[in-house]
């Protein structure tokens, strides 16, 4: 028999609900987490650790046993935006040299057995949230239907809504929206075996005219391919509807000649269904008010391009759970509570949450953002402090930095 009050309450058991709950647990608190799914299960994400992300896998308790399904990790990145090559390591952090992309299936499935062999922690699978309670102006629980047919009720003193960037959570409370900026672009994604790669094993990315390409080797020996064109090129969305494959396939042998992409891929086999996106939004919302928080896309989506979300998941449910800690008078503390998360949160990501809105956006390169690319690609420090932004090695003035004494240099030489 359940109990049926908790401290905290968790909607969602992925990366950010699961991470939530066991550092929830070890902040002693009692936690209920529950999903609408079963794990495992696969879903469609960016499914990359950049090295600063891994190190708080490793801190979590999990990475060895994400390491035993056998996905390999990588430090080399290498980037191509029209004539500009960028190729480079990503920084160390925090004693961590590598990174890691390992599919859903297996992420998840580990981080909820984690989460769940907490003893502060009841998890359960096959639950779907309908609606919360409130308890006069202030969240205090939630009303659901459990894999059974059950209709359940549970009370906490605050109710989390980790469900991603459609949150039930949030539409219920109605959180603000404070930012939107959508795409441009369409996005797809397929898995796929002998895709053989240049040298050390490595992401690549591609920005050739207005279409992006992205590949990051993968769990069961597989590469996982991303590839982006505007949403204005409706005679590609048809290929697509069509024939995934063809589609895909065909893009990518036009879209990117100038590169050796094309011929390296149609090497290889496609292993599963190809699947997509025709349009999103970078939005950011209000992430906490009087008995309800938000945590991971649910607070704030960002273009998968800039591979952020695993870091904000779990940066995000540390950071609750280090505001929730502050205090134990939650009650007469939500706006000052609110207002901390939202600040800090805002403080660690703003930056990389722009950088994902400027990806979005199909405008073509100015000749300064060419000249700058030129930098990067010819200057190892430049390249460095470039890669150092998406592993938070080092934030974007760091790199803006570097290029002004690159230029300066430049002047001097001239002079």
């Amino acid at each position: 028999m359940l109990k049926k009050d908790y401290d905290v309450i968790i909607i969602g058991a992925r990366v950010a609900g699961s991470s939530l709950a066991y550092e929830l647990s070890k902040a002693g608190y009692e936690v209920l987490l529950v999903d609408r799914s079963s794990f495992p299960s696969d879903i469609l994400s960016t499914h990359n650790f950049f090295n600063n992300s891994v190190a708080m896998l490793r801190e979590m308790g999990v990475l060895e046993q994400l390491l035993q399904t056998g996905t390999p990790m990588y430090k080399r990145a290498f980037v191509q935006m029209d004539d500009v090559i960028i190729d480079g390591i990503y920084p160390e952090v925090n004693g961590e040299t590598h990174c890691l992309c390992i599919r859903r299936k297996y992420l998840d499935r580990i981080l909820f057995d984690h989460a769940a062999a907490q003893n502060q922690v009841t998890a359960m699978e096959g639950f779907r949230v309908t609606d919360v309670l409130m308890h006069k102006d202030r969240v205090s629980g939630i009303v659901g239907v459990s894999c059974d047919g059950k209709r359940e009720e549970f009370t906490a003193r605050l109710v989390v809504g980790a469900d991603g960037r459609h949150s039930t959570l949030r539409d219920l409370v109605k959180s603000e929206r404070k930012m939107a900026v959508p795409t441009d672009f369409a996005s797809y994604v397929g898995y796929f075996s002998t895709y053989r790669q240049e040298g050390e094993r490595c992401v690549e990315f591609y920005k050739m005219k207005d279409n992006l390409a992205i590949i990051f080797p993968t769990s069961d020996d597989l590469f996982v391919v991303g590839i982006m064109f505007p949403l204005e090129k409706k005679e590609w969305i048809e290929k697509f509807k069509s024939n995934p494959e063809a589609g895909f396939r065909e893009l990518v042998d036009v879209g990117f000649s100038d590169t050796t992409f094309p011929e390296r891929l149609r090497e290889s086999s496609l292993v599963e269904q190809i699947k997509g996106l025709l349009g999103y939004d970078n939005d950011w919302f209000q992430g906490m008010g009087k008995g309800w928080a938000l945590v991971g896309d649910a607070v704030s989506f960002k273009d998968p391009a800039v591979g952020q979300g695993m870091h904000d998941a779990i940066y995000g449910a540390r950071l609750l759970t280090a505001i929730l800690s502050y205090t134990d008078d939650w009650e007469t503390n939500w706006e000052l509570m609110a207002d901390k998360y939202q600040t800090a949160m805002e403080s660690k990501m703003m930056s990389r949450y722009h950088m994902a809105c400027q990806m979005t956006k199909n405008t073509p390169d100015t000749m300064e953002q060419t000249v700058v690319n030129g930098l990067i690609g010819s200057n190892p420090d430049a390249a460095r402090a470039f890669l150092g932004i998406y592993n938070y090695a080092n934030e974007p003035e760091a790199l803006e930095r570097t290029l002004m004494s690159l230029l300066q240099e430049g002047k001097s030489v001239e002079e």
